[in-house]
């Protein structure tokens, strides 16, 4: 067989690669391979929900009675102490008491807080402001002020600075010292330090260090390393793929057009559309610019690859990933564009860009998610996201509570979720997440395949 040209080549790669993540059209095809559970039972019942709407039709009340009942199975589930789940324990105690609602919210702010506190402290006690004072009590107490800082000692800062207000000879510090005492950000960590010796606070954070490491500590950051190896390891291999693919594409060009990879793309803010909440940095890029070279030379996105550990971080992913498609296809066609990359600044046709499309058609010809990780034998139904909104709703939480009181609990009363999830814009999600996790993992190869499959298609076994 003759070698295929770059555009078959291409098509040949992207059709041929193995998806060893897929999943099938209809979530019940592979139900049977799960044993029975409140998470795959409510799966099923939200996609046939959704199939009903998207035919005009209301669901069944049968269907809203095993979705009840399902709903209610996953809280009492979630609930069961030592085997449960510590993130949705920690959010039925932060619902049932008013402190620990109060810590929290103390909590999200801490690090916000804190930074400017030292930042106030630092201007009156920095380590090298105190050694412009002679020795002494009032050396000596700045010196106490910036280690609490330090230590995060937020009662102790606050008497320290009471008795620097008090002494002689402070007049320069005073203004400083009065706008510390009086600022609510320090009044806000004295809280929150008071509310951590409570019993039912330390319950709550107890949950919340068997999820994941305090923010700040030491395993939180060691955690923190090792998801970054990860996610450059994977980056790696993607950008490893890509390559070969790039080279077998100039081989097969015959000098007329030419490929390259580049890698952390990132989008210039010159793009005429927000970029909010859009992704604006891209993981591996194969780019295309046709020979010979024009007096500007530009280059056109060929293929976009993202690098996900799994494939729950790509279902987050993927709203954000659309937005970026959009965002980049609001350039404009009659202007070329810088973007910086590892490789040094690339320019991108504003034409090609604005041909990009955020439909299924245009993802699949377009995007690929690369992921390292193992498929599962039995692929989870409902997602991360999902099982976490419907456990989060507020009748699933006061159900949650009614039972972790040893009080009845009538599963009836998880109906308004039933109802949200039919006709609240923010259940969207939610209705069409088997559809939406299809859709990411059919977009998800592992490198391995794409590897195989550029190999396949270079030697003309592809096609």
């Amino acid at each position: 067989m003759p070698p295929l040209s770059a555009p078959l080549l291409l098509d040949a790669t992207l059709r041929t690669v193995a998806r060893r993540y897929r999943l099938p059209a209809s979530a019940a095809a592979i139900s049977k391979l799960h044993p029975a559970s409140p998470a795959t039972t409510l799966a099923l019942a939200i996609e046939q929900a959704r199939a009903a709407t998207a035919r005009g039709e209301t669901p069944a009340a049968a269907l809203k009675d095993r979705f009840i009942d399902a709903l209610a199975q996953l809280i009492r589930e979630a609930l069961r102490a030592g085997a449960g789940d510590p993130v949705f324990q920690a959010m039925v105690m932060r619902h049932r008491a008013a402190h620990v609602r109060e810590y929290a919210s103390l909590s999200a702010g801490a690090g916000q807080d804190g930074r400017q506190v030292r930042q106030a402290v630092n201007a009156i006690a920095h380590p090298g402001r105190q050694q412009r004072i002679a020795p002494g009590p009032q050396r000596e107490a700045l010196a106490r002020l910036h280690a609490s800082a330090s230590a995060s000692s937020w009662s102790a800062l606050h008497d320290t600075a009471r008795t620097l207000l008090d002494m002689q000879g402070i007049a320069n510090e005073a203004p400083g010292l009065t706008r510390l005492l009086d600022d609510p950000a320090l009044k806000r960590l004295q809280r929150l330090e008071a509310l951590a010796s409570d019993d039912l606070v330390r319950q709550y954070q107890t949950l919340w260090d068997r999820h994941a490491p305090r923010a700040g500590s030491a395993g939180a950051n060691a955690q923190g390393v090792t998801a970054r190896q990860r996610g450059a390891a994977t980056e790696a291999l993607a950008a490893q793929a890509l390559r070969a693919l790039a080279q077998r594409l100039n081989e097969a060009e015959k000098a007329q057009v030419s490929y390259r990879v580049v890698t952390s793309m990132r989008v210039p803010a010159s793009i005429p559309a927000t970029h909010e909440r859009a992704k604006t940095e891209w993981d591996v890029v194969l780019l295309r610019q046709v020979l010979p070279i024009a007096e500007t030379p530009a280059w056109d996105i060929c293929l976009l690859a993202e690098a996900k550990a799994s494939v729950d971080a790509a279902t987050t992913d993927l709203p954000k990933l659309l937005r970026g498609l959009r965002l980049l296809a609001h350039a404009d066609k009659d202007v070329v564009y810088a973007f910086e990359t590892q490789q040094g600044t690339v320019r991108l046709h504003g034409a090609a860009l604005s041909a990009l499309r955020a439909d299924a058609d245009g993802l699949a010809g377009t995007v690929l998610y690369c992921c390292d990780a193992p498929a599962e034998p039995r692929p989870r139904l409902l997602g991360a996201a999902s099982r976490m909104q419907l456990l989060s709703a507020q009748a699933s939480l006061e159900f949650a509570s009614a039972l972790a009181h040893a009080q009845a609990a009538d599963p009836a009363a998880l109906a308004p979720v039933w109802h949200q999830l039919l006709e609240s814009p923010r259940w969207r999600s939610v209705l069409n997440q088997y559809p939406t996790l299809r859709q990411v993992r059919e977009l998800m190869v592992h490198p391995d395949d794409l590897m195989a499959a550029i190999n396949r298609a270079g030697d003309g076994t592809g096609a």
